[in-house]
């Protein structure tokens, strides 16, 4: 019953979110205004759709689209297809489907199939419905919000349980409710409106042309387009939802557990010796490798007899940028003594999936192990991570012996190394102790990353709700340690903030830290004063990455204040 509840909630919210705007003319004209009683045009018209249209296409599109959700991956893996392929059958029928509303004979026969799954009575001579609303569900793409990121998650990984399917279902039915509502609206508005009565045709070809836009708009990517520019003003809700323990338990989020992870609970968070926590999980769902020859992809299965360390990480991590030359000198020293580093790139932000920009934060880094990019975090959840960094070291056998989450505690990870290493050739001539300086912050004496997106925004000193849109912000008579305040006109995206005048708009930051970094993007610059000091300009250019802002002292409370032009995005303040 909590998964009914929560996937009840979580699809009613989703259902009234920007993210279903594109489908909604479709709705209107081929759910709502087909059903509609109209006064005859002429004898030669179509015969008045069935009532029950609004009810098929909604039940259409709820099962394509539960069916696309849970089984779609793992179907089209088994066939060995591409994982858009139904995205793009779909948009191709739509496109069919558009044509019919044009030309009525030609709806007749692609929907002659459907007539069946309601009574001919009743359907009459222009279908059900249900094979639009089957084509609007393999093109449908709700707002990722938690509780369809863990179905997501359960359909990616094959373990699909009753509960899995009772979430997937009650959010489809969420969802369902929403649309359906504004199916029947349309066809009480076209009913109640004289003009309409008399054009049916009309409505008809209004329909196969917003079909037909629909289908060009998918094609270019038009609906992520428009979702952008609309604030998500269900973020919120969402968000109180399912950030509550219950539901992350219920939801099980940042990892299903499955056969293949489940004795990694034995492994104890950085300990000091080895353990045994079960077979490795497999590395799956990787979108591509980088430095294997010609990006062929690695398996676990074909690494039996050399130790192995899983690097989960993200170029623009600050505890990553720490945790990485400790990683990039164990695979330097140890590699011809039998150790495989790979690094598992799991995404924070969008643009951290594109593979040039992973390319470029690896060359960065001096990394030339292989990284393999889980964009879709398929291994990330195999392996029920929940940090960056996160460290999985595997024996020669495959068992994993040890596990370290976040930062730190990297002189036990290489002592543990070296055993495994002498476990696996008791001969092998090992290097002495890699010597990189542990930079981990000591706990409370350093800001805690300080994102300025609206979906992880967790430390907002100012007196004004933090929410995703357009508005106007003031900074705080007094404004609590380690935090950040806004001032000026922003707007407030998912995952970072602009500001909107002419004049730019200001940040002011309370820290403790030694230094300072922000994430940035777009054009433009920003200017800084650490403490009331001289004022220090940064050029801001491209696709987003991490500036070096200001230098601080630990352990003293300083405050930063930041103006940033018009054309630069802000992602998040970094700590070191």
């Amino acid at each position: 019953m909590e998964l009914v509840i929560i996937g009840l909630l979580g699809g009613l919210i989703t259902g009234i979110s920007p993210c279903i705007l594109p489908v909604l003319p479709v709705i209107f004209l081929t759910g709502g205004a087909q059903s509609a009683r109209f006064a005859s045009e002429a004898g030669d018209g179509p015969a008045p759709a069935s009532r029950w249209r609004p009810y098929l296409v909604i039940a259409g599109l709820v099962t394509s689209f539960t069916l696309v959700t849970l089984l779609g991956s793992l179907l089209l893996g088994a066939l060995g297809l591409p994982q858009d392929v139904l995205r793009w059958a779909g948009i191709a029928v739509l496109v069919l489907i558009g044509i019919g509303l044009l030309v009525p004979g030609f709806e007749r026969v692609l929907e002659k199939p459907f007539q069946r799954l309601a009574r001919r009575s009743e359907v009459q001579n222009s279908g059900s419905g249900y094979g639009v609303g089957l084509a609007l569900g393999t093109v449908f793409v709700p707002c990722a919000g938690p509780v369809l990121a863990a179905i997501i998650v359960a359909g990616s990984t094959g373990r699909i349980d009753v509960g899995t399917v009772v979430l997937t279902l009650s959010f489809a039915v969420g969802v369902a409710i929403p649309l359906l509502f504004f199916a029947l609206a349309g066809r009480g508005l076209v009913e109640r409106i004289r003009a309409f009565r008399t054009h049916e045709r009309g409505l008809r070809i209004a329909a196969g042309v917003a079909m037909l836009a629909l289908a060009v708009g998918l094609v270019f990517n038009v609906p992520q387009l428009l979702q952008r520019l609309v604030p998500d003003y269900t973020a919120d809700i969402q968000r109180q939802l399912t950030d509550n323990p219950d539901a992350r338990r219920a939801l099980d989020l940042g990892g299903l557990v499955t056969d293949e992870n489940r004795e990694l609970d034995q492994c104890t968070n950085g300990a000091a010796e080895l353990e045994s926590c079960g077979t490795a999980p497999s590395i799956r769902g990787i979108d591509a490798w980088l430095n294997t020859p010609d990006g062929a992809p690695i398996a676990l299965d074909d690494l039996q007899g050399e130790v192995v360390l899983i690097d989960f990480w993200a170029y623009s991590c600050i505890n990553c940028q720490r945790s990485i030359p400790h990683v990039v000198a164990w695979d330097e020293a140890y590699r011809d003594a039998g150790l495989r580093v790979i690094g598992i790139h799991s995404p924070e932000y969008a643009f951290e999936k594109d593979a040039a920009n992973v390319a470029a934060g690896a060359r960065d880094f001096g990394i030339t192990y292989p990284v393999a990019l889980d964009n879709s975090l398929s291994t990330w959840t195999n392996y029920r991570n929940r940090y960056w960094p996160a460290h999985y070291l595997i024996d020669a056998s495959g068992t994993v012996r040890h596990i370290s989450l976040g930062e730190g505690s990297y002189a036990a990870t290489e002592k543990l190394i070296r055993e495994l290493l002498q476990d696996a050739d008791p001969d092998v001539a090992l290097p002495g102790a890699t010597d990189i300086a542990d930079d981990t912050p000591d706990a409370g004496t350093r800001t805690r990353e300080t994102f300025l997106g609206s979906a992880k925004d967790v430390n907002h000193g100012g007196d004004s709700p933090y929410r995703a849109g357009e508005a106007e912000y003031r900074l705080p008579a007094e404004q609590p340690a380690d935090s950040f305040a806004l001032d000026g006109a922003w707007r407030i995206e998912t995952q970072y903030a602009t500001p909107t005048a002419a004049a730019g708009g200001g940040i002011r930051l309370q820290f403790h830290a030694d230094e300072v970094r922000m994430v940035l993007a777009g054009e433009g610059e920003v200017r800084v004063r650490l403490d009331g000091g001289p004022e220090q300009t940064l050029a801001v250019s491209g696709t987003p990455r991490s500036y070096a802002v200001a230098e601080g002292a630990v352990g003293s409370a300083q405050v930063l204040d930041v103006i940033v032009s018009p054309g630069v995005e802000v992602y998040s303040f970094t700590f070191g």
